[in-house]
């Protein structure tokens, strides 16, 4: 039998992982954003804003509690999720750091909107592969 490899890995970067793979997901990034304009909600809510079915959001709040991205409250038969600012304090900082580190040139920086096109006609960028087929005669 094979073994499998398994790098250990600081409590921190194990943490940003499990959060990035959370929010891997659109549904889940949509709950989050939710939560953040106003904590304290029911599932009920979030499938009212979300036009999906109430076992798939219940399926991706417990993904993000795995994460622990929310935190779980119960009050009766109601459960009330919030996000659990602590951890996305650890993304927000991890993010901040790695992004500062990040230097892009102003010449990555152009967008297909601001690309120019080069003077010569549509297909004038074909001109620069000319291949040559031995068995194929040419046109003098």
């Amino acid at each position: 039998m094979g073994m499998t490899k398994r790098l250990n890995f600081d409590t921190e970067t194990e943490a940003i992982g499990k959060i990035c793979k959370a929010l891997g997901h659109p549904t889940r990034i949509e709950i989050m954003t939710l939560l953040w304009k106003r904590d304290n909600r029911t599932c009920g809510e979030i499938v009212e804003l979300i036009p999906l079915a109430q076992s798939t959001i219940s399926k991706h709040l417990l993904e993000l509690k795995k994460a622990n991205l929310v935190n779980i409250k119960n009050e009766g038969k109601k459960t009330i999720y919030s996000i659990d600012v602590d951890n996305i304090q650890i993304l927000k900082k991890y993010l901040t750091s790695y992004l500062s580190t990040i230097e892009i040139s102003e010449q990555s920086k152009s967008t297909v909107l601001t690309t120019k096109h080069k003077a010569g006609g549509r297909n004038s960028h074909l001109k620069k592969y000319n291949y040559q087929f031995p068995d194929k005669k040419m046109a003098v």
